[in-house]
C-alpha cells in the first residue's frame, strides 16, 4: 500500500497534488512520501517483534539523507557497501552499533574508517578479504567483528543481475568452504567471529528461498557451535520483492511466519537487510511530456525524465507502471514507447505500452521508482541529476536540490598547458 493516489481525478503524493510539485520544483523530480515510508518501515520491523532482530536498511536502495534519517529515527540500522555509505549513515544520525558492511571490494581505507567508527561488523566475503581485515585491524590496535557471507546455492527465482546466491555469483563463500573459513578466521589474532551471513538476491516474491537458504545456514551454525565457535548473530539479508505490476509478492509477516520459528531459540540475533520493500513504492520519478513523434513502426512518447535518472528500465527491462497526473476517462489507450532525451537507443522508461494517450505538456507518474532510482543516476549527457522531493501530509520538503550546469564541471581542473 502507498499513498500515491487520485483525488478528484488528480495524482496526489499524500495531500500534495503532484502537479502543484512540478509547478513549485519543475521536472524530472523524483517525490517520496513520508506516511508510506515509515509505515513499511513499521510493518517490517513489526513483523519479527518475537525475535530479537536489527533492521539494517539496505541503502543502496535509496540513500538521501532525509531517509535515511527518517530509518534513524523509527530505530533503523544500515547495511552499506562503500565508505560513502557509511559517511551517510553517521550523517544520518544512524548508530555504528547498528552497521554492518557487506561487499566484496572493501578497501583499506575503507576498512580503517568502519574500524575507526567501531560499526557492528563487517560481512567478509573471502579469504584474502579476511587477511587484510586482520592486518589493518592489527595496525590500529583492534579486533575486526565478522560475520562470513556464505553462499547456499539457493537460485532466488528473480532477474539474473540481481540474483547473488549461486555458485557462479561473485558474491560470498561458497558453503562447501565455510568451515575452512571460519577456521582461519578464528585463528586470525584481530578478528572476531560473532556471525554468519547470506543474501540470495533481490525482488524475490517466493518464500522457498528465503527459507531454503536459512535451513543451509542454520546447519552451518550448528556445526560452528559444537566445534566452540560462538555465533551470535544470524543476517539473512533482504531481498523481499514489491508489486511493479502483477507480483504478488509476501507481506513481511509472511516472511516472519516462515522464518521466525526456525531461529527462535538459537539465542542469536537476528539481522535483516530490508531495502526495496521500505522505499520502492514509497517513491515516484515525476516528468513531463515534450514531444510526441510518429515514427514508421511505433509512437513515441517524449519525456523530460531518461535513462540516467532512472536506469532500471533499460538495465534490467523492469517495468513500471507509468500513471497520467491527471486522470481522464476520455483519453483513448495508445501503444507507445515512453523515451528520453538521452543520446541512446536503450533510453526508455517503457517499451509497447498500452496507456493512456499523452500530449505535450502532460505530467506523468513512472510508480515504484523510490528504490534503486536516484540513486542509480548518473550525469551521462551531461545532464544535472534532479531534485528529490519528500511530502509530509500537505507539505513539500527539497531534500535534494537540483543541480546547476556549474555542479557538472565541480572538481574538473583544465591543465594549465591547454590554458
Amino acid at each position: 500500500m502507498h499513498d500515491f493516489q487520485y483525488r478528484q481525478s488528480e495524482l496526489c503524493c499524500e495531500e500534495v497534488p503532484l502537479a502543484r510539485i512540478a509547478k513549485e520544483i519543475g521536472t524530472p523530480c523524483y517525490v517520496y512520501s513520508h506516511a508510506t515510508l515509515v509505515r513499511h518501515f513499521r510493518a517490517f520491523d513489526g513483523a519479527f517483534h518475537t525475535v530479537p532482530h536489527i533492521v539494517a536498511f539496505a541503502m543502496k536502495a535509496n540513500s538521501n539523507l532525509a531517509v535515511l534519517r527518517l530509518m534513524a529515527r523509527e530505530g533503523s540500522g544500515a547495511d552499506i557497501v562503500s565508505a560513502g555509505e557509511l559517511y551517510r549513515a553517521l550523517q544520518a544520525g544512524i548508530p555504528p552499533t547498528k552497521i554492518v558492511f557487506a561487499g566484496v571490494g572493501k578497501s583499506r581505507e575503507e576498512i580503517r574508517y568502519a574500524l575507526a567508527t567501531d560499526i557492528l561488523m563487517f560481512n567478509v566475503e573471502s579469504s584474502d578479504e579476511l587477511r587484510t581485515l586482520d592486518e589493518v585491524a592489527a595496525e590500529m590496535g583492534r579486533r575486526a567483528r565478522v560475520a562470513l557471507r556464505i553462499n547456499p546455492d539457493i537460485d532466488p527465482k528473480t532477474h539474473p543481475y540481481i540474483s547473488t546466491g549461486l555458485k557462479k555469483s561473485k558474491f560470498g563463500i561458497s558453503a562447501d568452504r565455510a568451515l575452512d573459513e571460519f577456521k582461519l578466521a578464528s585463528s586470525l589474532p584481530h578478528i572476531e567471529v560473532v556471525g554468519v551471513h547470506k543474501h540470495i538476491g533481490s525482488q524475490l516474491t517466493d518464500l522457498s528461498p528465503f527459507v531454503d537458504s536459512l535451513k543451509k545456514v542454520l546447519t552451518l551454525v550448528e556445526a560452528l557451535r559444537a566445534q566452540g565457535t560462538d555465533i551470535r548473530y544470524i543476517n539473512i539479508g533482504g531481498g523481499l520483492g514489491i508489486t511493479y505490476d502483477d507480483e504478488t509478492p509476501p507481506h513481511p509477516d509472511d516472511l516472519s511466519a516462515a522464518i521466525s520459528p526456525l531461529v527462535k531459540d538459537l539465542k542469536c540475533v537476528l539481522i535483516m537487510e530490508p531495502g526495496r520493500v521500505i522505499v520502492g513504492n514509497a517513491g515516484i520519478l515525476l516528468t513531463r511530456v515534450l514531444y510526441t513523434k510518429e515514427g514508421d513502426a511505433k509512437r513515441f512518447v517524449i519525456v523530460d525524465a531518461a535513462m540516467n535518472d532512472l536506469i532500471r528500465p533499460s538495465l534490467y527491462g523492469a517495468y513500471h507502471e507509468i500513471r497520467p497526473v491527471h486522470e481522464t476517462s476520455r483519453a483513448k489507450i495508445v501503444t507507445v514507447d515512453v523515451v528520453g532525451p538521452v543520446c541512446e537507443s536503450g533510453d526508455f522508461l517503457a517499451k509497447d505500452r498500452a496507456m493512456p494517450d499523452a500530449r505535450p505538456g502532460d505530467l506523468l507518474a513512472v510508480m515504484s521508482a523510490g528504490a534503486y532510482g536516484f540513486t542509480m543516476a548518473s550525469n551521462y549527457n551531461s545532464r544535472p541529476r534532479v531534485p528529490e522531493v519528500m511530502v509530509r501530509g500537505g507539505e513539500i520538503h527539497v531534500v535534494r536540490a537540483r543541480e546547476e550546469y556549474a555542479d557538472l564541471v565541480r572538481g574538473e581542473v583544465i591543465p594549465e598547458f591547454l590554458r
